[in-house]
Formats: C-alpha cells, structure tokens, sequence
C-alpha cells in the first residue's frame, strides 16, 4: 500500500514537472516569436521611414545632403525639402499609424470583435467632424484647435455609442450598427458644414479629409508624439484589468477588476489615439481595423495591444511611400491606398463572420 502511494506521488509529482518544462517551453518559444516580430517590423519601419525621407515626393536632394539635412545641418533647398517637408510626413505618418494601430487593437481586445474599431464604430467621424468644425469655420481660433476639437468629438461619440448600445451590458452588434448610424450623422453634419464654408477652406480641408500626411509639419509631429507617449503609458497601466475583462465581467470582477472603470478607461485611451492622429493626417482609413489582427497572428491575443501599433506605424508609413512615389498612381493621398488595400479585408471579415468563423 505504502509503495502504492508513493508510486502514485511520484507520477503526480513527474506529471507537474512535465507540464512545467513544456509551459516554460511555450513561453521561451512565444518571447522568441516576439522577439522576432519586433525585429522584423523595426528593421520595415526603418527602411520604409528612410525611404520616405530620401525618395521624398517633390523635388530632387543630393544623396550626400539628405542625412544632414534630415538632421537640420544643411541650409537652402535641402534644409526646405528634407527638414521642413519630408522629414515631417514621414514622422507624421509613422506616430499616426501607430495611434491608429493602438486605438484599433485596444477597441478589438475590448469588445472581443474584429469588426470594432474606431473608425467603423464612428469615433473616427466623430472626430472628423469636430476638427472639420474648426478647420473650417475658425482655422486660426486657438491654439491646437483642430486637435483639442476632434478629442470632444470622439468623446461625444464614445458616450453616445455607449448609451445607446447598453443593455444590461455592451452588445457588440448593437454597439457596431449605432456606430455606423451616428457615424453616418457625422458625415453629414461634415457635409454640411462644406456646404456653408468658404471655397478657400474648403480646398485646405478636401485633401486632409481623405485622409493624407501631405501638409503635416512639426508642430504636429509633437502633438503625434505627446499623444502616442501618453497613450502608450494609459494602455499599458490598463493592460491586466484589460486581460480580465477577456473572462467575462462576472469573473473580472471576482478577481479584482473594475470592469465598467476598465471599459470606460480604454474606450476613452482608444478614442484619444483616433482623435489625434486624425487632427494632423486626417481619417485615414482601415489601418485601426487590419493592425490589431496581424499583430494576433504575429504574437497572440495577450501581446497585440502593445505590438500593433508598431504594425500601424509600418502600414501608414509603407502606404505613404507609395502615395508619393509609385508609378502610375502617384501623387495621391495616403487614405486612398489603405482604403484600397483596406476595404476588401473588411468585407471579408463580415463575411467569415456571417458564416460563424469569426468570434
């Protein structure tokens, strides 16, 4: 008897061993994927950001000029081109992506829905529509006008999608068909608002509202940058009550979380971010959709919030290059190439969805 137990202690005992060694295993092999991951998006972020700065759009630098004067050390036409054009979009480009990519994956990991992100929930619009206002009709009003407008009008919405989804809890389709319905009611309230607005501001205003780093400069890198710092810092304060709401309110909250504070929290962090990098590039589109999903694929579900930015930066950056450089098609805004590349992946989300594949 007395061996009989011990045999079976001794079986217990290699049992929690054998799952130890391979959950540790699991977890070496997950950090390495990450590692590599991060390594690889680093390195397309570089050489896409430095494309960016020497290709440019307008106007030829001599190869020896242009890290000088991405440096600020050259003077004339270099220090015009590279300094106060392209080294400013290409920054603008990379922090919005990356506000973008952050927003999206945290609205994502929020609601457990592929489908929930800024700009199809109408945060984006609603955030058009605040800085369009300001844009608009009192350009030269205050300081940081444009920026301080679409954070109100992504709050407003963030509220008013709230209140009218909630019951007794947030309901995903619900949440996603009055995010279309009042981001519908933006785009016409933008609408209107051209429709009074004079020709002039209006021909300011076009370009940005499709959504393009064209015209972006160094106060509004600094904006991108305070922002996505601070966002950054929100996120991962909110990262383990964030990995309790994914069991369930019931079970968060018996373990500690605040689940309705959690929610709020990171909706207003995810509206911020959308906010932001909508003030400077303007709504540029399906980059908060698609970031959040290749970083699941890339690191997992746990990790994607912290990696997806660095996989927006790398989209908008990446799309940008081509807007000023490819052939046949350039010139054109950045929007319209992530709505191109973006539009079709959406339609085949619904479409996995109604089918039952996507959770």
């Amino acid at each position: 008897m007395t061996t009989a137990i011990r045999s079976d202690g001794a079986v217990r005992a290699d049992l929690v061993g054998t799952t130890t060694a391979r959950l540790r295993a699991a977890r070496r092999a997950h950090n390495r994927r990450t590692a590599a991951a991060v390594c690889v998006l680093v390195t397309l972020l570089l050489g896409t950001t430095a494309a960016s700065v020497v290709l440019g759009g307008v106007g030829d630098v001599a190869p020896a000029d242009v890290l000088p004067a991405a440096l600020g050390l050259r003077d004339g036409l270099a220090d015009y081109l590279v300094f106060q054009l392209r080294m400013p979009r290409a920054l603008a480009a990379l922090l919005a992506g990356a506000l973008f990519g952050l927003a999206g994956a945290l609205y994502q990991r929020l609601i457990r829905n592929p489908l929930a992100t800024p700009d199809v929930v109408g945060i984006s619009a609603g955030a058009t529509a605040g800085a369009a206002t300001i844009l608009l009709l009192a350009p030269t009003a205050f300081a940081f006008g444009p920026s301080l407008a679409a954070v109100a009008g992504a709050f407003t919405l963030v509220l008013a999608v709230n209140a009218l989804s909630w019951r007794r809890g947030v309901d995903t389709y619900r949440l996603i068909l009055v995010g279309i319905g009042l981001s519908a009611v933006c785009t016409a309230y933008t609408n209107y608002l051209f429709a009074v607005a004079g020709e002039e501001s209006i021909a300011v205003v076009m370009r940005w509202l499709v959504g393009s780093t064209n015209g972006a400069d160094w106060a509004g890198v600094r904006t991108l940058a305070a922002g996505l710092a601070g966002c950054l810092i929100a996120a991962a304060l909110l990262h383990r009550p964030l990995t309790g709401l994914t069991l369930g309110d019931q079970l968060a909250t018996g373990l500690g979380t605040r689940a309705g504070r959690t929610r709020v929290a990171a909706l207003l962090i995810g509206a911020t971010a959308a906010a932001l990098a909508t003030s400077v590039v303007g709504p540029i589109a399906f980059v908060a959709l698609v970031s959040g999903p290749i970083a699941v694929r890339l690191v997992g579900g746990d990790r994607a919030v912290a990696l997806a930015p660095l996989v927006g930066a790398v989209l908008v950056v990446f799309a940008d290059v081509l807007a000023q450089n490819a052939p046949l098609i350039s010139p054109v805004p950045t929007g319209v190439l992530t709505a191109l590349l973006g539009a079709p992946y959406f339609v085949w989300l619904i479409l996995r969805r109604g089918r039952g594949a996507v959770t």
